[in-house]
């Protein structure tokens, strides 16, 4: 009898520990119904995306995308805080410093991923709730349904930290529309809530506590099409009235921002910001002149480069860009003063737009040769 009991704590112990080793994983993948579920689970990094945690996600998109009981994809993020904050900067900083393949492999993975998730065969639904930016929303913006709540905060802040808006950015940025997307791009201007879906981040806007009864919904639907899908969202979407009422907050700057931001060089959009000078144009100023000048320029071709490129060509484009920024100054410095020692005064390299020269921005968009991004 003392052995069935001590067998019985040793089975208990077991799934115990099955248990925890599964709460912890930084990924969890499963499926339940006809659904196949990825929940992004670092909730204290804010579900920042690591190279581990893309080397699960990819292959099995790509297996549920082969399963014929596998109807859609749902992705969603643990904490109640974040959807996915972004990628693991400090990771690749680190290993930038010292030359480590992780500056290679990292954004090889992401841009798999990014690219995996824009030709998916099977609905992919985002459930951004929080914090969206980044490679969060690498994760979701290229897939069919992205649903936004009353919680979502959307930003591509990358010229902040001298980098650029990757993971597609230069795909769905300049597709917005006006010249919305190049001022979300070089301004990393915070959207939230409603507006993330009036801009066109989100495809639908459902209460945050709503979600589960979302999920169920999506999980109990017999072998769905795309349009039942997209019924059934559009049910709960229609049913949200949090901020209804509420105005666009860009929607009183959408011609500034369009006659602006148009302009095709960050020189002349600086003059034309200066020359407008309302209080509007000042602001989007000062924003300008913290970020990293290499950035801005680097950011605003890409943009008008990505607007007549597939979703391939700019991934390739990206990723050439995202090894000339590992190889600068200003991405190391940039993480140093956001992220690190958070002074936030970053010291860039040049530090005027008037100093990058349009022979090192045409140098950073060559292609690699044999070292080009493969998808």
């Amino acid at each position: 009898r003392l052995r069935a009991l001590n067998r019985l704590q040793v089975i208990l112990q077991h799934l115990k520990m099955s248990k925890q080793t599964d709460s912890a994983a930084e990924v969890l993948l499963e499926k339940k119904g006809g659904a196949g579920i990825i929940t992004l689970n670092r909730p204290k990094a804010l579900n920042a995306l690591n190279l581990s945690m893309i080397k699960k996600i990819y292959p099995q998109i790509k297996t549920w995308e082969q399963d014929p009981e596998t109807f859609l994809i749902i992705i969603k993020g643990t904490g109640g805080k974040a959807f996915c904050a972004g990628g693991d900067i400090r990771a690749i900083t680190e290993a930038g410093k010292v030359g480590d393949k992780l500056i290679q492999d990292f954004f090889i993975g992401e841009y798999r991923l990014n690219n995996a998730i824009g030709t998916c065969k099977k609905p992919y639904v985002a459930l951004i709730d929080g914090i969206t930016m980044g490679g969060g929303v690498g994760v979701s913006v290229h897939g069919h349904f992205r649903v936004a709540t009353e919680k979502t905060v959307f930003a591509m802040p990358e010229t902040a930290i001298g980098l650029f808006p990757d993971v597609g950015g230069g795909y769905f940025l300049p597709r917005l529309s006006g010249k919305i997307g190049y001022y979300l791009a070089l301004t990393g201007c915070r959207l939230k809530g409603r507006d993330v879906l009036r801009v066109g981040i989100a495809t639908h806007f459902v209460e945050s506590e709503k979600l589960p009864a979302l999920e169920k919904d999506l999980i109990a639907l017999k072998s769905p099409s795309k349009e039942k899908i997209a019924d059934l969202l559009n049910s709960y979407h229609m049913k949200c009235t949090i901020d209804q009422e509420k105005e666009f907050a860009l929607d009183e700057h959408k011609e500034k921002i369009n006659s602006l931001f148009s302009a095709g060089s960050m020189e002349e959009i600086v003059k034309k910001l200066k020359q407008d000078g309302s209080p509007f144009a000042m602001k989007q100023l000062e924003t300008l002149n913290k970020m990293s000048p290499t950035s801005l320029k680097l950011t605003l071709r890409q943009l008008r480069e990505g607007a007549s490129m597939s979703l391939q060509e700019v991934l390739r484009m990206e990723y050439r860009l995202s090894q000339a920024c590992m190889k600068g100054h200003d991405f190391y410095e940039g993480v140093r003063a956001v992220l690190i020692d958070k002074d936030q005064s970053p010291k860039w390299k040049p530090a005027a737009l008037e100093e990058v020269s349009d022979e090192f921005v045409d140098n950073c968009f060559k292609p690699l040769g044999n070292d080009d991004l493969k998808l």
